[in-house]
This record gives C-alpha cells, sequence and structure tokens, in this order.
C-alpha cells in the first residue's frame, strides 16, 4: 500500500480521506494498515484500492512480481489482455 499511495504522492491523511477513514484518524489507521499492525476491512481495501487506482488484489498478493503485473494488467486494453490469455492457455 505504502508503495502506491507515495507513487500517487499521497500522505496518509489524505488517502484514509479519500478511501472515507475520519480525518482526525485517517493517518494514524493508514499508517497501522502499512505496517502490517492491522488489517483493513474488505470495504476499506476496496475504497483504499479505488483510491489509489490499483485492483483490490494488489492488497493481498505477497510476491512484488504479481503485484506488478495486477497493477500494468488494469492498464491494459482488452483485445491485449485477450491475446495474452490465450497465449498462456
Amino acid at each position: 500500500m505504502k508503495t502506491a499511495r507515495e507513487a500517487k504522492g499521497l500522505s496518509q491523511k489524505k488517502l484514509g480521506i479519500l478511501a472515507g477513514i475520519d480525518e482526525f484518524v485517517a493517518s494514524a489507521r493508514i499508517n497501522r494498515y502499512e505496517k502490517g499492525v492491522h488489517q483493513a476491512s474488505i470495504e476499506i481495501a476496496r475504497k483504499l484500492a479505488d483510491a489509489l487506482a490499483v485492483p483490490l488484489a494488489y492488497f493481498y498478493t505477497e510476491d512484488d512480481e504479481l503485484a506488478e503485473l495486477l497493477l500494468r494488467w488494469k492498464l491494459l486494453d482488452q483485445d491485449v489482455k485477450d491475446a495474452i490469455l490465450s497465449h498462456i492457455k
């Protein structure tokens, strides 16, 4: 989450506010999510993904290469996605 947040140029507080977290606790909550102290609910994770323009699955992979693939996949046109899927099947 931290990598995606920093890539968007967002502070922890701003990201939290964009995800609908109260502005007075937004920074602390995002900090705890980034450090793994707490895990966001699926609803908050979805809002965070929307705010960061990343797929929800991005938050749930432990593999950095897969996370990168998920980010790049979202940017591809459907015809390119179809061609890739056809090739790897």
